[in-house]
């Protein structure tokens, strides 16, 4: 069983400012001349000279896990929500990705893939199906500080593990009033909630996640792509293609299937990231199966390749993470910063015995 670290802690250094009152001393000195008759001198005032200064601007609220200008202009007073998202095919067409901030792709047993979609800033009238906590859920997401990881359910280790990790557990299972039911969804793909709901059931959590990643507008130099396959198993065959008209990459299944939600929205990104991790399986039982938990190296002291893709272009570099609490960094073999384009992001965690493929 895991042993997690405290909650992360974060230290302020104050400057004291002094001030030092400097004293001029101003001298007069007065002549007096003698004649047979008085002089009188008179001189007019030097003309004052006033400046005025403008203040500048207060800097634009961005939100934490995109880079984008926050709505109405300040950050919602709310920590990161991380829902457990299906991607069985028989969950799809899922609801409510399209709002999240940050969508993480994991592996879990059988071959499949499941998310961890990220919301802060924007809001999901429904998002879903709703499905079972991993233990790889984690390491993924200690790096939000203290996230509410919502999710039904869960073999007792990995919910163990999670009680004993900074994560807030928000098992759906325990909260039959939030749930929602779609018409012509069956179990176990018909499990819905609202984001609204959902930090409802923690409302005096009120703290924004730290930044999670650098960002900027300026293209990157790197190598020009037009799409990237990562053919994670037979259920998972996932293919981005850069639409240059939205300066984005769109989400396809197979190379040709467009990755469309319940309500006809493709699943689209600013950036895409590769993240390269190590996987090994066991000790547990996730199913009946026989299909054995997916543990993934992700703290301490990780690292790993790493490709990030945006505005059409490639940037091959590493990734590294000293703790659970710590962002994941990514970097270009020199070592820099990899900023990425303001907006949504995806990011694939993909086993490093699996090589993902990309079309000039």
């Amino acid at each position: 069983m895991d042993v997690f670290p405290p909650h992360p802690t974060r230290s302020a250094s104050h400057r004291g400012w002094s001030a030092l009152a400097v004293a001029g001393l101003a001298g007069l000195v007065l002549s007096a001349c003698s004649s047979t008759s008085p002089t009188h001198h008179s001189s007019a005032p030097p003309p004052r000279t006033t400046t005025s200064t403008t203040a500048a601007p207060p800097a634009a609220a961005t939100c934490p896990l995109t880079g984008t200008p926050a709505p109405g202009g300040s950050v919602p007073q709310r920590p990161a929500l991380a829902v457990k998202v299906d991607n069985y095919p028989a969950a799809r067409p899922q609801s409510g990705l399209d709002k999240a901030d940050v969508v993480f792709e994991e592996p879990v047993e059988g071959g499949i893939t499941r998310y961890a979609a990220v919301f802060q800033c924007q809001d999901a009238t429904l998002v879903g199906p709703v499905r079972s906590a991993r233990n790889i859920d984690i390491g993924i997401l200690g790096q939000l500080g203290t996230p509410l990881l919502v999710h039904v359910g869960g073999i007792n280790p990995v919910l163990a593990n999670i009680a004993a990790s900074p994560l807030v557990n928000v098992d759906l299972g325990n909260y039959g009033s939030i749930q929602t039911h779609p018409a012509g969804r069956v179990a176990p793909y018909a499990t819905y909630s609202s984001t609204a709901q959902l930090w409802g059931t923690h409302p005096t959590m009120t703290t924004p996640p730290h930044d999670l990643f650098a960002y900027s507008t300026k293209p990157l130099k790197g190598t020009a792509v037009s799409s990237l396959n990562i053919n994670f198993s037979q259920t998972s065959n996932v293919t981005w293609k850069y639409n240059a008209s939205i300066s984005a990459f769109q989400r396809f299944y197979n190379g040709t299937t467009p990755d469309v939600l319940a309500d006809g929205v493709q699943n689209t990104a600013a950036n895409v990231i590769v993240q390269y991790v190590q996987i090994s399986y066991g000790p547990w039982l996730e199913n009946s199966e026989g299909g054995l938990e997916v543990q993934a190296a992700l703290y301490p002291n990780a690292s790993g390749a790493a490709d990030v893709f945006r505005g059409g272009t490639e940037v091959t570099g590493t990734w590294s993470r000293t703790d659970l609490g710590s962002p994941t960094r990514f970097l270009t073999a020199s070592g820099a910063a990899i900023p990425l384009q303001p907006g949504e992001t995806w990011v694939e965690l993909v086993p490093n015995t699996i090589t993902a493929t990309t079309t000039p």
